[in-house]
């Protein structure tokens, strides 16, 4: 929606009123695009299946960030720049390596993300160009903080990114010291797809309004980050694993478990969505890949509580998982630690996020809703020394 279109959402100029901005347009974005009766998500006009099945992580960085699948040689020129902004200057990893063992990642995240900026020289440079490149540092660095961070609390030195190799490929090997398997790097990078945008949810949109007062990338990204660390955003992951963990823990049976927190009025974790209205796509993909390794490692526990606890909340409630339901599963059995899960989700999203903010700048408008007073009024002041 143009920007001289806005008035068609008003009533006598009267400001449209929805509570959490709900069905509310704010801007227009060639990005991405949810049809939430359809359970349809698409990037640049591609369907997520297809993106999943058919394109690597990075070919979508392109894509978000271009408006057009690259060819082989642009593909190959995005990923050596990313390769070439892996490792981290020294004074952040002296901030990593001084951070509490128990520090949230998330804070850690934020908190490193943004101190990148100090060590930028381009930080502040707001041309179109400039903010290319900090897209890749940014979006080639991350892996390598989240990793460093979950090394050193662990009493492990951080490992040195590889020259070669996906996004995917690199990440886990500087995280667990060993080069993943075909399987491992193919379903990781899958997960890195379907996260990679996804319209403008909460975290998207705290990125753009930063980004539409001219701020630079390395405050805007961080922004964005602070608000997937909720749990009705992007920590719900973390918060499905810990279900399944103590179901696993409490040998309960799955759909007794959610029966009762239903009937003590607690929220499952993983359910329902604000625009889809069917099973979202993404959970669909992840389940078939949460069978995939379950099958593969021998174990199906993992696979069958998720189908237990998807069968019992639709009969119960009538609603279908979302993407952070079967994502924590799958996390799990590729051997990540449950606190990753939502840094990880800031890993995928980036691409997302570095692509509105450049989106943003490039017909930039304040983002600037207004509030409905309902305080007092007409109050009559009374001195400090009458009070």
């Amino acid at each position: 929606m143009a920007d001289t279109d806005v008035k068609e959402l008003t009533t006598d100029d009267a400001p449209v009123k929805a509570r959490g901005l709900e069905g509310v347009i704010a801007l227009e974005s060639k990005l991405s695009s949810i049809d939430g009766q359809k359970g349809e998500l698409i990037y640049r006009g591609y369907d997520i299946n297809d993106l999943a099945e058919g394109a690597c992580y990075e070919e979508v960085v392109y894509l978000l960030a271009n408006g057009e699948l690259p060819t082989q040689e642009e593909l190959d020129d995005l990923r050596q720049q990313l390769r070439n902004e892996r490792v981290l200057p020294t004074p952040i990893m002296d901030i990593l390596r001084n951070v509490p063992d128990d520090a949230h990642p998330m804070a850690v995240l934020q908190t490193t993300v943004s101190a990148l900026g100090q060590y930028d020289a381009e930080a502040n440079d707001m041309n179109e160009a400039a903010n290319r490149r900090k897209a890749v540092r940014i979006l080639a660095q991350i892996p390598t903080l989240i990793a460093s961070f979950d090394r050193l609390r662990k009493g492990k030195e951080p490992i040195s990114p590889l020259d070669h190799g996906s996004m995917a490929y690199n990440f886990l090997y500087m995280l667990n010291g060993e080069e993943p398997g075909e399987a491992a790097e193919r379903i990781f990078d899958v997960c890195l797809v379907l996260h990679a945008d996804h319209g403008l949810n909460a975290s998207t949109f705290t990125g753009r309004v930063i980004g539409s007062t001219l701020s630079d990338m390395y405050s805007a990204i961080p922004g964005s980050i602070g608000a997937l660390k909720g749990p009705l955003h992007g920590g719900a992951n973390r918060e499905v694993m810990r279900m399944l963990l103590e179901i696993d823990e409490q040998g309960a049976d799955p759909a007794e478990y959610v029966k009762q927190k239903l009937a003590e009025g607690e929220r499952v974790m993983g359910f329902g969505h604000r625009v889809y209205k069917t099973m979202d796509p993404r959970a669909a993909i992840l389940r078939d890949m949460v069978k995939e390794l379950s099958e593969k490692e021998g174990e199906m526990k993992w696979y069958e509580y998720s189908m237990a606890i998807l069968e019992t909340m639709r009969e119960d409630k009538g609603i279908d998982p979302n993407v952070d339901f079967f994502s924590a599963s799958t996390y799990y059995q590729l051997g990540l630690d449950p606190d990753l899960f939502t840094p990880i989700f800031a890993l995928s999203r980036t691409a997302g996020w570095t692509a509105h903010l450049l989106e943003q700048w490039a017909d930039n408008r304040l983002i600037r809703p207004r509030a409905e007073y309902v305080g007092p009024k007409d109050r009559t002041f009374v001195p400090l020394s009458e009070r």
